[in-house]
């Protein structure tokens, strides 16, 4: 008799966790696919960066600047190693080369060249190398050479560079443009004594000669190497003219030679000197150590513009911190009292000067200032002839008051918070023992209130100490102080005024207004470390 033997059950399976279910491997192909749209996409970002950054190198190639050529194929071998290299060790480099890119573009290299900047003597009529200079000397006292013999000419163009070409009697055509000198061009179609044709060259036609006549009559075609050979130069576009100059430059002594004498290259300055000191325009660009800073203080027709507006930038902006910082906290105690009804309105509206744009609220203050059509001579002032912005010490009352108008809501939401955040314990059991108001705000409140707010008050400081825009905007430094020797405004201050001395003006001064940049930075800095001392101070005796 066989006995059957039963099987139990199989045990039913555990039920699976929201853990276990988040450990199953994806699907392969999905997986898959997603690897290979974000592999796609990693690679053509890096192809586009990898693009720009090789148009860099060959454009910094031909301009050798070999800085910048080190520096972009440095970051195209950094990038392509990060994002290219299978390495753990190499995520967060993923997350900071960007970053660190852009961080030695825009922050370190300003800053370095800036400084770089400030110990040279680079601006206008000292911006290039010293053979620059002894061309353009040579080429701004060219005059016409009397008897020489003309030739015949053709204006052609190359892409968008124009160039003359020119027959001289019994010699082979020639063709040159600005930059480079003429020389011999064979294969070019000749006739009537001029070049009809030139292989690589487009011939100009009358008519586009006549819509470039300022152009081409500007344009000078150096005849050789040596710029003391002359150049070929035209009235009207047929006829070429052999011009020299008056000067004449030996390359072997570094003499500049004149109708007014001598001239010898000074490395110390940038130009060519002669015996009496003077000297002749333009030079080149040279390192000349501490002499911008030291100009700011011993050149007389630099010193009192500085020192004035250093005066005037100070005061603006401590002026200007204190009458904010001092509004803000007047209203902020006023609406800060619980029997003020409406709080929640009143602080609305006191912030809508600080949500508007600053630079919007500066042009229609400026457009209410005005002495003939603006609102508060007209309306408020019932047609009176107010010079606000024309008067010195009007225009810096106007540039305070708008400045207040911009800051005080800032300061007012600040001071609001600061307030709130005060121990009402601490309020009460000075009351109970008999203290006043006046007496709780100056030993309580306000101790208490600049603990919080002092490092807020420093960086406000050096906010206005750098202005420019209320500046710029409002009165553009003006009014114009024309007894200075600079182009300086009775309300510039140090960052406006350095702006004047770099990008407006005759003379543009880079290493001068460089110089300056780095004063106001070690003003600033000094203040504000000084500052945050007291601060620490002030923070350990409460």
């Amino acid at each position: 008799m066989t006995t059957s033997t039963a099987v139990p059950p199989a045990p039913p399976a555990p039920p699976t966790t929201p853990t276990e279910t988040s450990r199953r491997p994806r699907p392969e192909s999905h997986a898959r696919g997603a690897l290979t749209m974000g592999y796609v996409a990693k690679l053509l970002l890096v192809a586009l960066v990898d693009a720009l950054g090789v148009y860099g190198i060959f454009a910094g190639s031909a301009h050798e600047s070999w800085g910048i050529v080190g520096f972009l194929a440095f970051a195209l071998l950094l990038v392509n190693l990060v994002y290219f290299v299978p390495s753990r060790r190499l995520i967060p480099a993923k997350y900071l080369v960007p970053g660190l890119l852009f961080l030695l573009v825009y922050q370190v290299f300003v800053v370095m060249y800036t400084g770089y900047t400030a110990f040279t003597n680079w601006g206008d009529g000292h911006n290039s190398t010293q053979s620059d200079a002894v061309t353009a000397i040579l080429s701004q006292n060219e005059r016409r050479v009397d008897g020489s013999p003309s030739y015949g000419l053709s204006v052609v163009e190359k892409g968008t560079t124009l160039g003359f070409a020119v027959v001289a009697p019994g010699k082979t055509p020639q063709v040159g443009t600005a930059a480079s000198p003429l020389t011999d061009v064979p294969g070019a179609t000749v006739a009537n004594g001029v070049v009809t044709a030139l292989p690589g060259y487009s011939v100009l036609d009358f008519s586009s000669i006549v819509q470039r006549q300022q152009e081409i009559t500007n344009l000078r075609v150096p005849v050789s190497a040596n710029p003391n050979d002359g150049s070929i130069r035209t009235t009207d576009g047929s006829v070429g003219y052999l011009y020299r100059s008056t000067y004449s430059y030996d390359a072997a002594t570094g003499i500049l030679t004149g109708p007014e004498g001598t001239y010898r290259a000074d490395e110390k300055v940038g130009n060519f000197v002669d015996a009496k000191g003077q000297k002749i325009e333009p030079g080149w660009k040279v390192a000349v150590g501490f002499k911008n800073f030291t100009d700011v203080l011993t050149d007389s027709s630099l010193r009192g513009p500085f020192v004035s507006v250093l005066i005037w930038t100070f005061a603006f902006a401590i002026l200007s911190v204190l009458l904010s910082f001092g509004l803000g906290l007047f209203l902020a105690i006023t609406l800060n009292h619980p029997r003020v009804r409406g709080q929640r309105l009143y602080r609305s509206l006191l912030i809508l000067p600080y949500a508007m744009p600053a630079f919007l609220s500066a042009v229609v203050w400026a457009g209410m200032f005005n002495q003939t059509f603006g609102f508060i001579n007209t309306v408020l002032l019932r047609g009176a002839s107010v010079p606000w912005l024309n008067d010195p010490w009007l225009a810096k009352g106007a540039v305070l008051l708008v400045n207040l108008w911009l800051g005080f809501p800032y300061m007012f939401l600040v001071c609001t918070g600061a307030l709130q955040s005060i121990p009402a314990d601490a309020i009460e059991a000075a009351k109970i023992d008999g203290a006043s108001g006046p007496r709780i705000f100056r030993s309580i409140t306000l101790p208490l209130l600049l603990v919080s707010t002092a490092p807020l008050l420093i960086s406000s400081f050096a906010f206005n100490f750098n202005n420019f825009n209320i500046i710029y905007l409002l009165t553009q430094g003006g009014p114009r102080d024309l007894t200075a020797g600079v182009n300086v405004g009775s309300t510039d201050i140090l960052i406006s005024f350095v702006y004047k001395l770099a990008f407006q003006g005759v003379n543009r001064q880079y290493g001068l207004a460089c110089a300056i940049s780095i004063l106001i930075f070690l003003i600033v800095a000094s203040i504000s470390a000084a500052t945050f001392r007291r601060t620490r101070a002030l923070e350990e005796l409460n």
